[in-house]
This record gives structure tokens, C-alpha cells and sequence, in this order.
């Protein structure tokens, strides 16, 4: 039998080409990721022009005369009203206390909200969002002194409870009444703070998967599912073992004595005294007529006149052994052997 098994420089050279493909595939992910993160913003950012920023909402509210301000410090806020679209991000107790302050507050899907209902065109059901009309709705869902789009827009005193922000995005703002919708909730002042949360305000840590671009996720994605199908592709097979002829012709001896070597070198006397008993055993059963695994010993004492004894300690005596013992045991096997042929 010939060895299949695949040296290094055989791997590299089957391995070099897909490993190039996942080279460029990464490379390729990174720009395309770093094209992505160019320009300013992100979701729901007034200073975005992707489909989920909120550039043409602030345009809209500055043609209506109001003032959009995107900051971190909401230290004055007087008579303006107050977008939080992060407030998860906030501690409850300073959230309270932007909510009063600010002349109105509208809170994007905060913590604790009832249960979730599909975003779809839901109509109003309230007085304050009647000329709005019907507006793509959804999201968590809240309970308030008024309730608006199924319990998904809700109002107490100043501040609004809004569960689902797609009406604010570039996306989503043409769609159905979400403009009217999102222009009478940010454009209560002539003064919008769209409020971005700084760093002290910040009290929950995200955890590392939401630190990660979306992008680097597919990118990291594609990569899993090159590998998996890699490793399908160049996975070894095993097979059945493919008989080959020999380069040369190795004499029986030659193996047992290579073999014999091996077991000196590991020092396992004992063991090569089980195999050496057991072979016997397996030559002597078709002699005598038994099973190969059944007990020969009554059989062979039997056909050779030694005492049963004798012969079981022989053939199964799992004692120590060393070296000088071993050459003894298979004399005697080989003596015993003979005995049982000629008997």
C-alpha cells in the first residue's frame, strides 16, 4: 500500500489558488465597507442622504421655517423641541429630566414598550394625527394619555412615544402621510435639537457585534460561507484503500524483525507477549477443530499429554515480561505449535 496522504508543498499548491480568491474577497469586502462609512451620518442622521438618514426630513422642516440643530449638549433647550432617536442609550433618569426641560420631546422606540405589531399603513385613530392621515406605522407599541396608529404613536403631556422611525427616513417619507406625520411631531417649535447622546450621557455599553459595521458583517459572512464551501471542495475523501504494487519485494522476515524492533524500542515486551499467545491460539483453532476465539486448551492438553496447567499458563499467562522472557515464550509457543501439528 502506497501513502496518499498530501506532503506541505502538495497543500500549498491546492490551497494557494482559493486562498488568493479569499485574499480578494476580503480586500474587496474592506472598500466596499470603507465606501460605505464615507460621508457624514448614519441612520436616522439629518446630515444623511442614504436611504435610512434623514436629510430630506430636515430640509423639509428648514423650508418650514424650523431650525434643525444636530448636537451632544443639550444644555439649553428653552422653547425647542427635543428628538431623542437613541434614547436606549440614555440613563432613564437623565432622559426624564431632558423630557422636561425641552417645550416638547418626541422619543423614538424606548425600553419597554408592550409588544411589537408588523410596520404597515395603519390609520390614525387619534385627533392630534387626523390631518396626517394614514401613516406607515408599526414597531413596539405604549401606553399613554393618547394613542395613536394602534398604540404605536402615543402622547402624554409634551412627549411623544413613537415606536417605529421609518417615517423620518429618506426612504420611507413620500410613502402614504408619513411627511405630514413626521413634520407636525419635529416641527412643534421653530427650534428642532436632534439630539445625539455624548459620552457622559451614555450609561449602557453596546455590546462588540453592534460596535461592528454592517458591512465588515456581510463581509465577515461571505468569508464563513467561502471557507465552509472551501473546505467541502478540497476536504480529503476517504475512500477505500487503493492496492498498488511495490516498488520492491519486502520479505516476510524482513517485516516481523521490523516490526519486533518497534516493540523493543517502545519497551512493550508485554504486549508483544499477548500478540505472540494470540497468534497461536488463531493458528492452532482450525487444527483442533474449535473456533477461532473459543478456549483450545482441554483440546491441545489433550493432544499433546502436558497438564492442562501447563498449557493454559502458557497460552494466557498475562504475567511481566521482559526481553530474555520473550525469546523463552516463543520457543515454547513454537515447540507447543509443533506438538499440536504432529500429535
Amino acid at each position: 500500500m502506497t501513502s496518499v496522504s498530501p506532503g506541505a508543498g502538495r497543500i500549498w499548491t491546492a490551497a494557494r489558488g482559493p486562498l488568493l480568491i479569499g485574499v480578494i474577497i476580503l480586500f474587496a469586502a474592506i472598500v466596499i465597507t470603507l465606501l460605505r462609512g464615507s460621508g457624514p451620518g448614519g441612520a436616522l442622521d439629518p446630515r444623511s442622504y442614504r436611504p435610512e438618514g434623514s436629510r430630506a426630513l430636515a430640509q423639509l422642516l428648514e423650508q418650514n421655517g424650523v431650525r434643525v440643530e444636530l448636537t451632544d449638549d443639550v444644555s439649553s433647550l428653552g422653547d425647542a423641541t427635543l428628538f431623542v432617536p437613541q434614547p436606549n442609550l440614555i440613563d432613564p433618569a437623565r432622559l426624564a429630566e431632558l423630557q422636561r426641560t425641552a417645550a416638547a420631546a418626541v422619543v423614538l422606540a424606548p425600553a419597554g414598550g408592550a409588544e411589537r405589531l408588523e410596520v404597515e399603513t395603519r390609520q390614525p385613530g387619534c385627533p392630534f394625527a387626523a390631518k396626517a392621515g394614514p401613516a406607515t406605522m408599526g414597531g413596539l407599541t405604549y401606553k399613554g394619555e393618547q394613542s395613536c396608529y394602534d398604540s404605536t404613536l402615543v402622547r402624554f403631556g409634551t412627549v411623544t412615544v413613537i415606536g417605529y422611525g421609518g417615517i423620518f427616513t429618506n426612504r420611507d417619507l413620500d410613502e402614504e402621510g408619513n411627511a405630514a406625520l413626521a413634520l407636525s411631531l419635529l416641527g412643534q417649535h421653530e427650534r428642532l435639537v436632534w439630539y445625539v447622546p455624548a459620552q457622559a450621557d451614555v450609561t449602557q455599553q453596546k455590546p462588540v457585534s453592534d460596535l461592528v459595521p454592517d458591512g465588515w458583517k456581510f463581509a465577515a459572512l461571505q468569508l464563513g460561507i467561502a471557507a465552509v464551501v472551501l473546505a467541502l471542495w478540497r476536504a480529503r475523501r476517504l475512500g477505500r484503500v487503493v492496492p498498488e504494487r511495490l516498488p520492491v519485494v519486502v520479505r516476510a522476515a524482513e517485516t516481523v524483525e521490523g516490526r519486533a524492533r518497534l516493540y523493543r524500542r517502545a519497551h512493550a515486551a508485554e504486549h508483544a507477549a499477548r500478540v505472540l499467545r494470540q497468534a497461536t491460539r488463531d493458528r492452532l483453532a482450525p487444527v483442533l477443530g474449535v473456533a477461532v476465539g473459543d478456549d483450545p486448551v482441554e483440546e491441545i492438553a489433550r493432544r499433546t499429554s502436558r497438564p492442562v496447567t501447563s498449557v493454559r499458563a502458557l497460552l494466557y499467562d498475562d504475567g511481566p515480561v521482559d526481553d530474555r522472557g520473550l525469546v523463552a515464550l516463543a520457543a515454547d509457543l513454537d515447540a507447543l505449535e509443533n506438538e499440536v501439528r504432529k500429535g
